[in-house]
């Protein structure tokens, strides 16, 4: 067995990659109707006022408010209509003094209207005169030009994601493409010769590939494309040729086990011969996942994950999840919701690493509780009995049941 690694704190393991790493994003140009998700890469401002043209926001009739006021079910005021506005067209109507207008909602309102009394609020007194039966104040029931969106305002900056109601804003105000950060290719390399696919029947002391896919998958939900590259050996060649294959087609490569301090210790290896600087971290200060690795290859990252699928999942979420964002020029860094909740159980921890616990979640008496699901990092129904983790901070010797506690939901 080598030495033993010297581990390095979480965020500054983290600051060490990004150092060695171009902070440039990729850019494209995708229909907007297809950009759900996708991180701008341009700055956008509106081309147009929101509406374009003064709208009505109820049923009823366009009028002059001050030809209401005093207005009330008993002493209505009257008023003659000059005609309706139809939808989808534009009004060559002008309202004067005692006069109304049909008008719709979403309809223009005609020159001469500052508000709009709700039909509800009328009753027709012959064929050309209507009674108003309350008064209306001016601007009442009405949009104005630019009362959504000003011509010029600023929208989105670069570096926002994009959400369902945002592609409608923008599809909005036609515009129907934006350049986005492109999609940062992952290639996932499992290693290890009792790893077999997840179709096939293992054989003794053989399991089934697990991390290929639960990383692949977190990849998509970051925005990143993931390549899965099959199962390497326990050969340094043979994970050597593999790797280089896979890094090349990828911007960045990901590495499941191969990561522990053993004789079959051959990612460092690897990682030292895939291009300059290297290997730049062994050892990350967290449970679980100390044997982490991290590297820069000619430009590109390359991450070491540990083998036991708990361990493979946290270190995933602390420096590829970050890396992904950062690659696609994310605004924000966290992207994952968390929730405060009371912790239900003590979680003993050691100063000077950073404990990752997963738990569930249970509400009762409308309060919101964290129970630690507790179990070995090569158990993968640990993660899938819960509901998210909670972090015990690198200088804390543990949590208490009662702490109000953040967990970052999975």
């Amino acid at each position: 067995m080598s030495e033993m690694f010297t581990v390095v704190p979480p965020a500054d393991a983290l600051k060490a990659l990004f150092d060695r790493l171009p902070a440039n994003v990729r850019r494209e140009t995708v229909d907007t109707a297809d950009a759900l998700d996708r991180t701008l890469a341009e700055e956008i401002a509106a081309p147009h006022p929101l509406p374009a043209f003064p709208r009505s926001a109820m049923d009823g009739y366009a009028l002059r408010a001050a030809d209401t006021f005093g207005a009330t079910e008993t002493l209505p005021a009257y008023l003659n209509m000059i005609g309706e506005v139809r939808m989808g067209q534009a009004s060559h109507l002008t309202v004067g003094a005692a006069q109304a207008a049909v008008v719709y909602t979403g309809g223009m309102i005609p020159a001469g209207a500052d508000a709009v009394v709700m039909v509800e609020r009328t009753q027709r007194f012959d064929a050309v005169t209507v009674e108003v039966l309350r008064s209306v104040a001016p601007g009442e029931n009405t949009i104005g030009v630019g009362e959504d969106v000003a011509q010029g305002e600023p929208l989105f900056a670069p570096g926002h994601t994009l959400r369902p109601q945002d592609l409608g804003g923008l599809l909005a105000l036609g515009i129907t493409s934006v350049k986005v950060a492109a999609k940062p290719r992952v290639a996932i390399l499992s290693t290890g010769d009792e790893v077999v696919s997840p179709d096939a029947t293992p054989g003794p002391g053989q399991i089934r590939d697990i991390n290929t896919y639960t990383i692949a998958a977190m990849v998509t939900r970051v925005g990143g494309v993931p390549l899965p590259q099959g199962i390497a050996g326990d050969d340094y060649e043979e994970l050597l040729c593999a790797a280089r294959a896979a890094l090349e087609s990828a911007d960045v490569l990901v590495i499941s086990a191969g990561s522990s301090v053993s004789t079959r210790d051959l990612s460092s290896r690897v990682v030292n011969n895939l291009g300059k600087p290297g290997l730049l971290i062994h050892g990350v200060a967290v449970k679980p996942g100390k044997p982490t690795i991290l590297g820069v290859c000619d430009g590109k990252a390359v991450i070491g994950l540990p083998g036991n699928p708990v361990s493979a999942a946290v270190v995933a979420g602390l420096f590829l999840t970050p890396l992904l964002g950062r690659m696609q020029g994310v605004a924000k860094p966290s992207l994952r919701r968390r929730i405060a909740a009371t912790l239900t159980h003590n979680v003993p921890s050691v100063p000077g690493r950073e404990d990752y616990v997963q738990v569930r979640l249970l509400e009762r008496e409308g309060r919101l509780f964290a129970e630690p699901v507790f179990g070995k990092s090569n158990l993968i129904y640990t993660l899938v009995k819960s509901d998210g983790m909670l972090c015990v901070p690198l200088d804390c010797s543990g949590l208490y049941q009662g702490d109000q506690v953040l967990v970052e939901l999975s």
